[in-house]
C-alpha cells in the first residue's frame, strides 16, 4: 500500500474538495477502526468547518469507490479501515468495545485447506472473533 487515500480517490476521479481531504487524511492516520462521529470529532478538529453530514457523505463516497471497508462488529455502529491495509482479523472484546487486529498463520493456513477441500481457490475472507477477558478488568 503506498498510496495515500487521497491519492486513491484522486485515481478513482473522485472530486477531492478540501474537507474531503482533511477527511481523508484523518482516516489515513488513524490506526484504529473509527466511527462517524469519532472521525467528525478528528476531522472537526482540523478544520472545524466540517459538518456531520459532510463525513457521512465523504464516508459513503469512499466506501462505494471501493477506498474504505465497512465494518459492522454487532455494537450498532458502522466502523471504517483502508480497504488496501494489510490483510488481518479481528478479535472484539464483548465488554470494552475493543478491537484487537492480529494475523495467524496457522488460521490463514487453514481457510486455504478448508476452502480447497470444498473445491475451491479462496480469493478473500473476513474473520471476526468475539469475546470476553479470560480476566477481569481491574
Amino acid at each position: 500500500m503506498n498510496d495515500t487515500i487521497t491519492e486513491r480517490c484522486e485515481a478513482k476521479g473522485l472530486r477531492m474538495t478540501d474537507q474531503r481531504r482533511t477527511i481523508a487524511s484523518v482516516l489515513q492516520d488513524s490506526d484504529d477502526h473509527p466511527d462517524v462521529e469519532e472521525l467528525y470529532a478528528r476531522a472537526a478538529g482540523r478544520d472545524p468547518r466540517i459538518s456531520i453530514a459532510t463525513v457521512y457523505r465523504t464516508v459513503k463516497l469512499f466506501e462505494e469507490a471501493g477506498i474504505l471497508d465497512k465494518l459492522e462488529f454487532g455494537d450498532g455502529r458502522a466502523r471504517y479501515e483502508d480497504a488496501e491495509r494489510d490483510h488481518h482479523d479481528h478479535l472484539i472484546d464483548m465488554n470494552s468495545g475493543e478491537v484487537i487486529e492480529f494475523v495467524d498463520p496457522e488460521i490463514e493456513a487453514l481457510q486455504e485447506r478448508i476452502a480447497e477441500k470444498l473445491g475451491y481457490r479462496l480469493i478473500g475472507h473476513r474473520l471476526e472473533l468475539y469475546g470476553v477477558p479470560l480476566k477481569p478488568a481491574r
